[in-house]
């Protein structure tokens, strides 16, 4: 069938795949830098370094083991598919582990306590990827059009930002509320754990949910066929497949984007609470007179794909929120800014956090919908459809440099002489101490992000040439023999057939946290 044939997807379609992305980022949430770094440091009381080490060595092992996980599930056979068993599996592990987290063990000595979240940290990490790599992998078969795929990946990134804002608005608004009993609310240890649990139960049911919903698309989805592999002919394909240009021109960029982005989550509580003197519950009003330019971005993103194509666009709005982000923080530093306390304070960074977000979730958006395009163009090249090896190496780099983002920033909190531990629940911050955070962090974060814009040059796929990869895997798949020919790889199914043959409800609907 060609493309032009293929039918688009249905709304119901979207909807389902989209709320898989609700469990990761209610799990997001649980595993945020910037709310257990705070968590960990200034509620429990170990020291910002241990925490920067423990974040770290979490991230190394979950990276390291993510394209494992997605090559198994590329060849896993089962009547269940490829994919499902392991977005079954993961449901259980994942709520336990999110609330064990929340409620570690009082009396343990800082060396176990450290130990106890590092242990917790792997299993919550690497049962995660159990179900997001095999779910972000389902993406390319669903939707094989250039521009459908972003549309697709727009309800997954709704869902996604959705959850999150509910769920942080939850504790921030409910669990961590300031109030008399908890003077400053974020140091409430008890709301933590009944966070802890809230999200685990949220979690479970979502996945099970989800993984249901698109339980009836797996007869049509592709089926690896039996191959027999050297160990030496496997590293020759995973280096193949991971060496794709495009592929490396993304992980590139994630290796800058993720520490940037470390930096900034290890930071974002301390400055929001000390630098700009907010309270936990104007944070969660920000959360929510900001959380409409998330859907701004994802409705106008999937447009701007179709006027200027992905990249273009891109590397325009990436480079536009970087600039943005850093706007007040540079102007308190120049003595541009309100005092603490002032109402335009709230009211500037919502604006700031709105088109900033705005931005950053269009970019966001067509950077899945890009990494998903690198899914055909690697099998032409390599005759092997590897989409969970694709999607999980492209995610390795940021996660690894996200724990070293964090432990940098864990270490400036402890340059510049941050207290740590609960010493008094109105403990106050000296604001030269904010200041010397500012002036170390806001340079090194827009550098980081700049350079993990310009290498996004190097990107090589636009719609002339995945049209042409869905030309070159139909020919192929019509030519090749039913007998695979040793050290090949297995036939390719023609992707735009494989779609057009998931039975997708009518009517069609219209077409990235």
């Amino acid at each position: 069938m060609s493309q032009a044939e293929a039918p688009r997807l249905g709304l119901a379609t979207k909807v389902s795949y989209g709320l898989g992305s609700v469990a990761q980022a209610v799990a997001g949430v649980a595993l945020s830098t910037a709310i257990i770094n705070f968590y960990l440091i200034r509620v429990v009381g170990l020291q910002p370094a241990v925490v920067g080490v423990v974040i770290l060595v979490s991230l190394g092992i979950d990276a390291v083991l993510d394209p494992a996980i997605g090559r198994v599930s590329d060849g896993f056979r089962s009547r269940w598919g490829r994919r499902h068993p392991f977005m079954y599996a993961s449901a259980l592990p994942i709520a336990a582990a999110i609330y064990f987290l929340w409620r570690p063990p009082h009396g343990l000595s800082h060396e176990a306590l450290a130990a106890y979240v590092l242990a917790l940290l792997v299993t919550l990490r690497l049962c995660v990827s159990l179900y997001q790599i095999p779910s972000d992998a389902l993406t390319p078969e669903l939707a094989p059009d250039y521009h459908e795929r972003t549309s697709l990946i727009s309800y997954r990134w709704f869902f996604g930002v959705f959850g999150s804002v509910v769920v942080t608005l939850v504790l921030l608004e409910v669990f961590l509320r300031k109030d008399a009993s908890h003077p400053l609310g974020m140091m409430n240890r008890q709301g933590y754990g009944a966070f802890g649990l809230l999200a685990a139960i949220v979690v479970f049911v979502a996945i099970l949910v989800s993984s249901a919903a698109t339980h009836r698309y797996i007869p049509r989805l592709a089926a690896p066929p039996v191959r027999r592999q050297s160990f030496a002919q496997a590293a020759r394909e995973i280096l193949r497949t991971v060496g794709n240009p495009s592929l490396v021109s993304v992980m590139s960029s994630g290796l800058f984007s993720g520490v940037a982005a470390g930096l900034a989550a290890a930071l974002s509580n301390f400055m929001n609470l000390y630098f700009w003197g907010l309270s936990p519950q104007v944070i969660g009003a920000m959360v929510f007179f900001a959380s409409p330019a998330a859907v701004l971005g994802i409705v106008v993103a999937p447009r701007l794909s179709r006027a200027l194509d992905k990249k273009r666009t891109m590397l325009a709005v990436f480079t536009a929120s970087i600039f943005t982000g850093v706007i007040p923080v540079s102007l308190r530093l120049l003595g541009l800014m309100p005092p603490n306390g002032s109402p335009w304070i709230p009211v500037i960074l919502i604006a700031d956090t709105f088109v900033a977000t705005t931005l950053a979730l269009i970019g966001f958006v067509i950077i899945s919908s890009m990494i998903a395009d690198i899914v055909e163009d690697s099998a032409v090249k390599t005759g092997v459809r590897s989409e969970g090896l694709l999607f999980a190496a492209n995610g390795l780099l940021p996660k690894f440099t996200n724990g070293i983002g964090s432990l940098a920033g864990n270490l400036l909190l402890q340059a510049v002489g941050f207290p740590s531990g609960a010493r008094g629940a109105a403990e106050a911050v000296a604001p030269a101490v904010m200041r010397h955070l500012a002036i170390l962090s806001l340079p090194a974060g827009a550098v980081l992000n700049l350079i993990a814009v310009s290498v996004l040059v190097f990107y090589r796929i636009d719609r002339r040439t995945h049209l042409g990869n869905l030309e070159a895997l139909a020919l192929e798949a019509n030519l090749a023999a039913p007998t695979a020919i040793p050290g090949a790889g297995p036939p390719i199914a023609d992707p735009v057939a494989l779609a057009g043959a998931v039975p997708l409800p009518a009517p069609p609907g219209p077409n990235p946290p």
